[in-house]
């Protein structure tokens, strides 16, 4: 199991350009929302994803209903994880029926930017790039706390003070 470390409030998240499952290439710029973004570090294999993918897909519709662009990143090594392939990650998204692009971060460039450390690992974007969320999908009580955090985010610009960090399977990166 791994954790990620607490919000780094106002870091600037960089830009990617990573292809996702329907065969479009999107940047951080194409994700984004007018009233924030999620970027959101999941994979197809890891039993705490899978055990929150039904409420992961449904806050992301909430949230980009309410003008949140959102976006999920697999960055696992597939060699080593062949459930975190490409052509597998194609089926999950069709098999979930993703509202959201699913994009393949291969090289790994783009985890090791961001300090990505887990799957679930949650980045929570002000409509200025700059990070407010990096937290949990649920709060200890099964409250809303990602979508709640990404409202306030979307109304005021700013995260909330008090964050869990999310708890996952570590990103399964490619051997030096």
């Amino acid at each position: 199991m791994a954790t990620p470390p607490v919000c780094d409030f106002g870091w600037t998240a960089p830009a990617f350009a990573l292809p996702g499952t329907d065969g479009v290439t999107y940047t951080l710029e194409s994700v984004s929302g007018p009233r924030g973004t999620l970027v959101m570090f999941i994979c197809n294999h890891c039993p705490y994803v899978l055990r929150q993918l039904d409420r992961i897909v449904a806050e992301a519709k909430a949230l980009q209903d309410e003008g949140i662009g959102v976006a999920a990143i697999c960055a696992n090594d597939a060699k080593t994880y062949p459930d975190d392939s490409f052509p597998k990650m194609i089926e999950l998204a069709k098999a979930q029926g993703f509202s959201f692009p699913y994009l393949h971060d291969e090289s790994q460039e783009v985890a090791r930017a961001w300090d990505a450390a887990c799957t679930p690992d949650f980045f929570g974007l002000a409509a200025d790039g700059t990070l407010q969320y990096r937290g949990q999908l649920t709060g200890q009580d099964g409250e809303r706390a990602l979508f709640e955090a990404m409202k306030t985010i979307a109304e005021t610009g700013q995260g909330p003070r008090q964050q869990v960090p999310s708890r996952g399977c570590s990103i399964k990166w490619r051997a030096a």
